[in-house]
């Protein structure tokens, strides 16, 4: 009796459609993903095993490393309008546009003299300019006035409470976060959060 031979199939795959997802999934996670801004004073905080979230709102940040403070805000308009109380106070005028590019822009540490300087930077550029810190000596404390309006600002636009946390490096010597500190305290400002990096429970 003759053998009956069986049709041979290929065992090749076509990939072609799984090489079009990939690439597609590829380019939407590319287009859709935001570059990270460069801090504008890097510090490399503390360990600690608590994993309380920072609030994404009603929040100032005061950064301090390498014998400077810098000043960070959330929340456009009250950025916008605490840059006008700060403007008042000093006397300085801002534009609608300086108002603008300040309210997007991250932290910063220069004299309110110098900030429209930094404010017509670009990103990229603020990192390198060099930036003093803000004052916060005995006869120029701009940083205390930076979180008085802030807090003003904050009531006015949110009817919150603005909240404190201070970002301090690691090798940064006590007196300048107890510096910090003590503007807040001045200002009755006891609760205040400290940022630290997280670490395993294991060490």
């Amino acid at each position: 009796m003759a053998k009956i031979k069986m049709k041979k199939k290929s065992t090749s795959t076509d990939m072609t459609a799984m090489c079009d997802v990939a690439f597609l999934l590829l380019t939407f996670f590319i287009l859709t993903a935001t570059a990270k801004i460069p801090e504008a004073l890097p510090v490399d905080t503390p360990s600690s095993t608590v994993q309380t979230k920072m609030p994404e709102t009603d929040l100032a940040t005061l950064t301090v490393g390498k014998g400077k403070v810098f000043f960070d805000l959330k929340g456009r308009e009250v950025r916008v309008r605490t840059l006008e109380l700060m403007g008042e106070k000093y006397g300085v005028t801002f534009t609608d546009e300086d108002k603008k590019m300040f309210s997007l822009m991250e932290g910063f540490g220069v004299p309110i003299s110098n900030l429209k300087q930094i404010i017509e930077m670009k990103s990229a550029d603020r990192s390198k300019a060099g930036q003093p810190g803000v004052p916060m000596d005995s006869l120029d404390n701009q940083l205390k006035e930076w979180i008085y309006n802030a807090r003003i600002a904050n009531i006015e636009v949110n009817d919150k409470e603005l909240q404190i946390a201070i970002k301090g490096d690691a090798k940064e010597e006590y007196p300048a976060i107890r510096k910090v500190m003590d503007i807040c305290q001045d200002q009755k400002i006891n609760s205040f959060s400290l940022v630290t990096g997280l670490r395993s429970k294991d060490f």
